[in-house]
């Protein structure tokens, strides 16, 4: 673990602002066309999750580096990992499951673009290297586990009921239609059943991806405590 709380401080100042930007840019704030209707998908508010999360690491760490140059920078470590296994989340399901089918979010989507690489990418890795450095043991707790799948659960609810009700997304590049779900893998209008085992599957590996996190943990408690008695005197 970092102790140094000055490049905590830097390094998470410029993720703040790389993540900002990349926001903004998927946003269409830097083109001049924003399209609020963006914030509807996953990627948007898991990268809006993580803004929320690096300005409070930085008033935090600000906070510590006024009290002593070195020390724990490990705060809010709970809420950290539920926002980046949701980032990692969608990271690999859209590398991994959307991108090969060339996904589009808009008519002017870029894959390549720098806001696409931002929230799709950068962003994800960027939170991963923060909590890998900075992460203080003993805080995870077994039902943080599920609080982070609550949060794609609760977004493949709440967005099935609006498809159902006619919400569109955006209409079809190559049939015209409209598409009322926003990733084709439960996009019940057209692949029908087949969208309730990619969700099975996706919650599924999920869970597991999310156990290994508190896994880690745990093992990292049990080798501090063990360092611990190993390193206490012997009294005979």
């Amino acid at each position: 673990m970092v102790t140094d709380r000055r490049f905590a401080l830097i390094l998470r100042s410029i993720s703040l602002a790389f993540m900002i930007a990349g926001f903004l840019s998927m946003m269409g704030v830097f083109s001049g066309s924003v399209q609020p209707s963006m914030l509807v998908y996953y990627t948007m508010q898991s990268n809006a999750l993580a803004i929320v999360l690096f300005a409070m690491l930085v008033i935090r760490t600000a906070i510590g580096l006024r009290k002593e140059k070195t020390g724990s920078a490990g705060y809010y470590a709970r809420f950290e990992m539920i926002c980046v296994t949701n980032l990692l989340l969608t990271f690999f399901a859209f590398w991994l499951m959307l991108a090969p089918r060339l996904f589009s979010m808009t008519d002017e989507f870029s894959m390549w673009s720098f806001g696409n690489l931002a929230v799709h990418c950068i962003t994800p890795l960027l939170g991963l290297i923060d909590y890998i450095l900075f992460y203080k043991i003993h805080n995870l707790k077994y039902r943080d586990v599920y609080f982070s799948v609550f949060v794609p659960l609760f977004y493949f609810a709440v967005t099935s009921v609006a498809g159902l009700l006619g919400y569109v997304y955006r209409t079809s590049a190559i049939d015209g239609k409209p598409i009322h779900y926003p990733y084709y893998f439960y996009d019940y209008d057209r692949i029908g059943a087949e969208a309730f085992v990619y969700i099975a599957v996706m919650t599924g590996v999920y869970i597991l991806f999310v156990h290994i996190f508190y896994f880690i943990d745990i093992k990292r408690r049990k080798k501090e405590r063990n360092s611990a008695t190993s390193s206490s005197p012997s009294w005979r």
